[in-house]
């Protein structure tokens, strides 16, 4: 399978990676419902992707509060053959919300918990997950440096931020990679975000980019489970032509 740079990085990966938002579905615990997930059929499906060559998974702790960075790591025990991208920031509030915290222990906390899920020793890339304007970009991105040159980190990367900061790490040091949401029906990283990775030599990997399943063959909003949280989506209100 083809593989491609990722940014000047030494990653090489696959067009086509693992998304793992959906199985993180846990009900009554992650708001961000895709409906019923089956552990057996996500741990297989990972396999059989990896097995066809594709070579790399992209998960996040906030993805079900760590149930799909512990299906990744049932999923991927025992082989070298993976490319491991999580993110971190994403904090729980007990009323089930979430909110961002990109303090420096924040960040070493949810590496050491996401380390422990997903069975590895390494994160091939970290990235901060959205912002925190709480916490200047220059401290939060000292404190990926700091993981990277402790071993537990190979790259830093940057989720859902504005250009500006992003020019504001890479003041302080390197960035591998951006990640944000890209489709035919979300544009936005045209105009800014896409030729600034262009300039700066970035990689960079998309979130969503079958809009949700919203660009899949077949898809039917009235098909969903009643509480999945794409029947509120943006894009549920699109007048979309049949695939």
């Amino acid at each position: 399978m083809e593989r491609r740079a990722l940014g000047e990085t030494d990653l090489t990966i696959t067009p086509v990676g693992i998304g793992t938002a959906p199985i993180g579905s846990t009900p009554g615990v992650w708001w961000v419902n895709w409906g019923p997930q089956d552990e057996g059929e996500a741990v297989r499906a990972i396999q059989t992707a990896l097995d066809v060559g594709v070579n790399w998974i992209d998960t996040a702790p906030f993805y079900g509060w760590g149930r799909a960075e512990e299906i990744v790591g049932r999923a991927i025990r025992g082989r070298d053959d993976v490319l491991v991208f999580t993110k971190c920031g994403t904090m729980r509030r007990p009323n089930g919300d979430d909110y961002m915290d990109l303090r420096p222990s924040a960040i070493r906390a949810d590496v050491e918990a996401s380390l422990r899920r997903l069975g590895v020793e390494r994160l091939d890339l970290l990235q901060i997950h959205d912002r925190d304007p709480a916490v200047p970009i220059e401290e939060t991105w000292g404190a990926i440096l700091d993981l990277v040159a402790e071993g537990l980190v190979r790259h830093g990367g940057i989720s859902n931020h504005p250009p500006e900061e992003v020019e504001r790490a890479l003041a302080v040091g390197a960035v591998a990679a951006l990640q944000y949401e890209y489709s035919v029906l979300s544009r936005g990283v045209e105009q800014a975000i896409l030729p600034l990775a262009l300039a700066r030599r970035l990689g960079v990997i998309v979130w969503a980019p079958l809009g949700s399943g919203f660009l899949t063959d077949g898809f039917s909003v009235e098909r969903l489970d009643e509480d999945d949280f794409r029947r509120g989506h943006r894009f549920a209100r699109l007048e979309l032509e049949p695939v």
